[in-house]
């Protein structure tokens, strides 16, 4: 089946994230409750969760019919046009939950072989938005077509340059949900942070990579992602000519994502040690 432009799936991306950035804003009560829990006790699903991924479902399937769908609370539905949508409908779950202003939705568009799930091994990301309801802050981008930020004041497109010297550079990461990874990654933290600025825990993969994007951060790292983590804020990093890939400077994947300026990520990937 053939593709559709790149600018026609981008603008679908960002019109379905932003409806989801809307419900989970306006929706969300004084009180956020939890409603279930995934991989461990601290993996939290709100009832907010389900329902921004049943809108972005509906949306996208009225749509594109034909497209797969890849969700962080529904699994894997196949399409038969080799594309399918990766979303995640409240990245920092965690952060929503106690009322911190460090969420997003996520979502992106994958090619891929139509005869199994999308892989990020070997998936092609052609469009992608992160939208921010808190910051009022809608991040795009399509491959080869850049990446923008767009805000009241207007659209920016972004440059990630090359980032400083290790010791003068501010690093984003994350933590898994299991006690022994939190134990290694502590570790790692130990190891690094007497080697950079400082480092720095949103709790929010695709903001983070977005930040990579825009020059808010310097670079960020982390293991344990899940596809929907990173698909989008992947893309519009890379786009704004970021390096991003796994410890081994392989394709990024739940085995590990450094994101980075070409100056900073060799040196960091180094330093970490994790390849």
């Amino acid at each position: 089946m053939e593709q559709p432009p790149t600018a026609e799936l981008r603008r679908l991306a960002v019109e379905v994230a932003t409806a989801a950035g809307e419900l989970i804003s306006a929706g969300r009560p004084d009180r956020v409750e939890v409603a279930a829990t995934k991989s461990s006790p601290t993996d939290v699903v709100t009832a907010m969760d389900t329902a921004s991924e049943q809108l972005l479902r509906q949306r996208l399937r009225a749509a594109r019919p034909h497209d797969g769908l890849l969700g962080e609370e529904e699994g894997y539905e196949a399409g038969s046009s080799g594309l399918t949508w990766v979303v995640d409908p409240i990245d920092g779950t965690v952060n929503y939950l106690y009322g911190l202003r460090s969420y997003a939705v996520s979502v992106a568009v994958v090619s891929h072989d139509p005869a199994g799930p999308p892989d990020p091994d070997s998936w092609t990301v052609l469009a992608a938005a992160v939208v921010d309801p808190s910051a009022g802050e809608t991040w795009s981008a399509g491959a080869g077509a850049g990446a923008t930020l767009t805000d009241a004041r207007g659209v920016h497109p972004l440059h990630a340059g090359a980032g400083p010297d290790l010791g003068q550079a501010l690093v984003a990461t994350g933590f898994g949900y299991h006690a022994a990874r939190r134990a290694e990654q502590a570790a790692v933290v130990a190891r690094l942070l007497p080697q950079v600025r400082d480092l720095r825990r949103i709790g929010t993969a695709s903001l983070d990579l977005c930040a990579v994007a825009a020059g808010r951060v310097d670079a960020y790292y982390e293991l344990g992602l899940n596809p929907w983590d990173f698909a989008g804020g992947w893309l519009v990093a890379r786009e704004a000519g970021a390096l991003v890939t796994d410890f081994a400077g392989g394709a990024a994947g739940t085995h590990g994502l450094i994101a980075a300026g070409a100056g900073l990520h060799p040196v960091l990937r180094e330093t970490l040690g994790l390849g």
